[in-house]
């Protein structure tokens, strides 16, 4: 062979970064492609029959119990609870207040509804304890009800059966009220539909019973109250208006206002004393109003400017007249001297009118001095005698603030007896009239057909539960097993490159290879398609297969991929580098007495070690002899040596390493290559495994160009066929054909 190159470490081109993880375009096209509801059913499918299991274990639960039930019957009855009674003597309150809001109200009524002494009630009444007919129907036995005896007979006290029956009844009766309105459904359930019917319609009964008995007996307690009060009232009564008449008469006390029903008498009630003062009082203010009058009359000027004289008849007629008379004198004096006959006669009459009016003028003086003294005398006299009767009042003050003491205690025992007297007659109306304010709506009739059990709402119930309990196991499962469900989750949740996905087959793989129309080969050829793309100069000339583990189909894709790509005109070399279990030369059913580890030790004979696998332009170096120490030998320059020299005679190399967990192997081989192509079985290998091959590999320095996904099974929803064969990481026992690494 030609002499070694200087080893080259690493890629020798540039490589093309392909998305690891999706972007929004990639969600945008996957969401279009693959919608979310599509994946849900793939996990269904996945899981199919333990959801199935769980289906057909639930029904059976719920038609079993369904049939095991005993029939069940349902009777209703029907009652509007009025808020405002109904009363028509429109007595309003009593004892039947309206208290707090409507909604207290409401929620007391159903509380009373359902309480132990209206059960105490309905249970004496039908004499329940002592009934077979009840306890049979309540699914009671006869054994039970013997227990149930002895328990009562040995712990004494109230009736042991009486207290079942209570706690049968509250158990099998519901209040259901009509939301928005003021009806109630009252619902008894129970074997017998007689039973049921008859239980319904007495509580209702025995209801609108406890609330009149509630109200009669409040009425009856109110009236009881009221007649001890009154009769305690009225004796108090009597004796504050004996007191009070007989100190007046004492002290010769004489009150104006003894005919007043119902006045409230304060300490300046009216005696006739003071009805006589304030009498004189008012007198006195009048006098004294026209003193003033008279005296500002008097003192107001001249008698001729005073209002009497110009208001005077007389005096305003002359006053007239003389007007005239001087209008006509003065024409004269114009023509005539005042000596002619005709002006002297005119101022003679103008003479006579001036004495008369002066005259008259000087009687209304003297008579408007008459009536101012007149008016003094009045005042004075009124004065002397309001001064006297104050003399007299002031006398009887001290009694009469004693009397009003008396008097206001008779009002206030008065008022307090005529409003409890009211009260007393209220009350004894409101008890006689009965006021009901519940209604029956609806008596309740034989139900006719059972209402439970439900075989519909019980199996649809049964369903329910099974799509619940399936949901709840799917994602628990779903939970513990980590491994690859979906081609997609590796670049979705390992962030590395999809390369393509291969699907399970039950054929021998390099038969279903060399056939162009198969999946298997469709499948490799579209994940050597898609690697094409890993670099900017297509196909990696040196490229390393490699997985988590063993056994998830590492060989069978090393060499789908030289087969595939000698298949282009293309020489291509196939390595077996895996020098602990070997499976390529079992695949093509070549030998393997030399190989790899021969020419890692130092031997030379290249071309003696390649063998043609009869595929056109696919040759094998198998791995030889397993040497005792595979890291030892691939740490050297020796494996970068030997690939330099392949790479001269040969197009590509493809190079099938061992698993990356546990061994340093593939992280060796890796990155004397261009890069690896990352192998995972779908469903089987843990998802934190391959992470942590990955990591392994991306720490050391290699080249990830993708992920091929193996084995995927049919019921993943990846392919639309079904295949069986099972891959296998060689073993020494293994078959020959069909099981690698």
């Amino acid at each position: 062979m030609t002499s070694f190159q200087k080893p080259i470490r690493g890629p020798s081109q540039p490589v093309l970064s392909l998305a690891a993880g999706p972007g929004p375009e990639a969600d945008e096209d996957r969401s279009s492609f693959v919608p979310v509801l599509l994946n849900y059913w793939h996990t269904a499918v996945r899981w199919r029959l333990v959801i199935a299991a769980i289906f057909g274990a639930c029904l059976l639960a719920g038609l079993a119990v369904t049939l095991l039930m005993a029939p069940l019957y349902t009777a209703r009855t029907g009652i509007e609870i009025s808020r405002e009674q109904k009363n028509v003597t429109n007595v309003e309150g009593v004892e039947s207040e309206q208290a707090g809001r409507d909604l207290e109200f409401y929620a007391t009524q159903y509380s009373l509804l359902k309480a132990e002494s209206l059960a105490k009630r309905v249970a004496r009444r039908l004499n329940l304890a002592k009934s077979d007919d009840f306890f049979r129907a309540h699914g009671v036995s006869a054994e039970q009800l013997q227990k149930v005896d002895r328990t009562g007979r040995e712990s004494g006290g109230s009736s042991a059966r009486e207290r079942l029956v209570m706690s049968i009844l509250l158990q099998h009766v519901d209040v259901q009220p009509v939301r928005n309105s003021r009806l109630v459904d009252i619902i008894y359930t129970s074997r017998s539909p007689e039973m049921s019917a008859l239980l319904a319609n007495t509580w209702v009964e025995e209801f609108i019973g406890s609330t009149m008995d509630r109200q009669f007996s409040s009425t009856a307690d109110a009236r009881h109250f009221l007649e001890g009060r009154l009769e305690m009232l009225k004796a108090r009564l009597e004796q504050s208006e004996r007191d009070a008449v007989a100190y007046a008469s004492g002290k010769n006390i004489i009150p104006l206002d003894e005919g007043t029903d119902g006045g409230t008498r304060t300490p300046t009630s009216r005696t006739l004393a003071s009805a006589n003062l304030e009498a004189l009082n008012e007198a006195l203010q009048r006098a004294q109003a026209d003193r003033i009058v008279a005296q500002s009359r008097i003192a107001g000027g001249s008698a001729a400017n005073s209002v009497e004289v110009l208001t005077n008849p007389a005096i305003t007629q002359m006053r007239a007249r003389r007007a005239e008379l001087a209008a006509q004198h003065s024409q004269l004096m114009v023509t005539f001297e005042p000596e002619y006959p005709a002006a002297r006669a005119v101022q003679e009459q103008i003479i006579a009118l001036d004495a008369a009016i002066s005259q008259e003028t000087g009687r209304v003086a003297k008579s408007r001095q008459q009536d101012y003294q007149e008016a003094v005398r009045r005042e004075r006299d009124l004065e002397q005698k309001v001064g006297a009767l104050k003399a007299v009042l002031d006398a009887q003050r001290h009694d009469a603030i004693q009397y009003n003491i008396y008097q206001r205690d008779a009002d206030t025992n008065r008022q307090l007896y005529d409003a409890l007297l009211q009260r007393y007659k209220e009350v004894g109306v409101a008890g006689a009239v009965g006021v009901n304010n519940i209604s029956v709506v609806d008596e309740a009739s034989v139900p006719t057909r059972p209402s439970a059990p439900n075989m519909t709402f019980n199996l649809a119930l049964a369903l329910l539960a099974g799509l619940s309990l399936s949901v709840a196991a799917v994602i628990g499962l779903e939970q513990i097993d980590e491994g690859i469900r979906r081609p997609e989750d590796v670049s979705e949740l390992l962030s590395v490159p999809l390369l393509g996905s291969v699907p399970l087959v039950k054929e021998d793989p390099v038969a279903e290879l060399s056939d162009p129309r198969s999946q298997l080969f469709e499948s490799y050829f579209s994940v050597r398609s898609t690697l094409a793309f890993a670099t900017t100069h297509g196909l990696p000339r040196t490229v390393a297969l490699s997985s988590a583990r063993s056994g998830e189909g590492k060989s069978t894709t090393a060499f789908a991929l030289a087969d595939l790509i000698g298949r282009t005109g293309k020489n291509v070399l196939l390595v077996d580098a895996d020098l602990r279990m070997p499976s390529l030369h079992r695949i093509l059913n070549m030998p393997n007495e030399v190989g790899l580890s021969n020419l890692l030790a130092g031997e030379d004979d290249i071309a003696a070690m390649i063998q043609e696998t009869g595929r056109k332009g696919l040759y094998l170096l198998t791995s030889g002899p397993l040497p005792p120490s595979p890291p030892e030998l691939l740490s050297s320059t020796r494996l970068a040596e030997l690939l330099q020299v392949f790479l001269k005679d040969f197009d590509h190399v493809v190079i099938d390493a061992p698993p990356v967990l546990g061994l340093a192997d593939a992280l060796l081989i890796g990155r004397t290559a261009e890069g690896v192509v990352f192998v995972v079985e779908a469903e089987k290998t843990p998802r934190r495994a391959i992470r942590a091959a990955l990591r392994r590999l991306r720490e050391t320095g290699n080249q990830i160009f993708g992920a091929t996904v193996t084995k995927v099974a049919a019921h993943s929803g990846a392919y639309g066929y079904a295949y069986g064969y099972r891959y296998g990481y060689g073993r020494k026992n293994a078959p020959a054909s069909g099981e690698d690494g």
